[in-house]
């Protein structure tokens, strides 16, 4: 089975008035099918900036990324936007739910997108095997961080995507919370066996991920 994310001599930087600011710089990796990785390093050590090319969000200034066999730099933002819809789902530290939603609402909104008749009752499937049931009316103002962050976990599972890519998915959280969401997270990702790519600070998060990749200065110095 092919590799599902490689990156090949990937490098990022952007023109800050007169200079160049390089972001990463020779970035390589492949992510098997159904593994689980970590991605780790400092506060602007580019991280978040992997993460969004890998899911192709933007392209490399250089270099290639290839998702699921899909080379992502032959692709205009169009053709990315619907690969990503048949193949991946997102966490993000801030949970980016819809305020004006219901819990219900939200999880439904990726399968309405795609046409999927038994959206709601799908999405309340999926709600009771985050123990949302009883919160599927509340819109995310009444509900806990640690309960949003669920309702968006119950949204990235609920079109089954091959691929997570989750961002600090435990940063707004507090510890005992955070480590139920982890434990929750990593429960869905077995039951899907999707391929999961995280980053993150905690390094407790990263040990529950089968390889660990450590970037500094946008540059990969280790993997564990």
């Amino acid at each position: 089975m092919p590799a599902m994310i490689v990156a090949r001599q990937v490098n990022k930087s952007v023109m800050l008035g007169d200079s160049r600011l390089d972001i990463l710089t020779d970035v390589n990796l492949t992510i098997e099918t159904g593994e689980s990785v970590a991605v780790v390093g400092v506060s602007g050590s580019g991280k978040s900036t992997l993460l969004s090319l890998l899911a192709g969000l933007d392209l490399p200034t250089s270099g290639q990324v290839t998702l699921a066999g899909h080379p992502l730099n032959g692709l205009d933002e169009d053709g990315r936007a619907a690969l990503r819809g048949r193949l991946v789902g997102f966490v993000f530290q801030s949970f980016q739910l819809l305020p004006s939603l219901t819990a219900l609402e939200n999880v439904m909104l990726p399968l309405e997108l795609k046409g999927e008749r038994r959206a709601r009752e799908m999405a309340g499937d999926m709600l009771g095997r985050v123990g949302l049931s009883r919160r599927l009316k509340h819109y995310p103002r009444q509900l806990s961080g640690g309960e949003q962050q669920r309702v968006a976990l119950a949204r990235a599972f609920v079109t089954e995507p091959r691929i997570l890519f989750a961002d600090e998915p435990t940063g707004n959280l507090d510890r005992k919370t955070g480590h139920q969401v982890i434990e929750l997270l990593f429960e869905l990702n077995r039951l899907h066996a999707t391929t999961l790519v995280l980053v993150t600070h905690d390094e407790a998060l990263a040990r529950h991920c089968r390889r660990t990749i450590v970037l500094e200065g946008g540059s990969v110095v280790a993997e564990r």
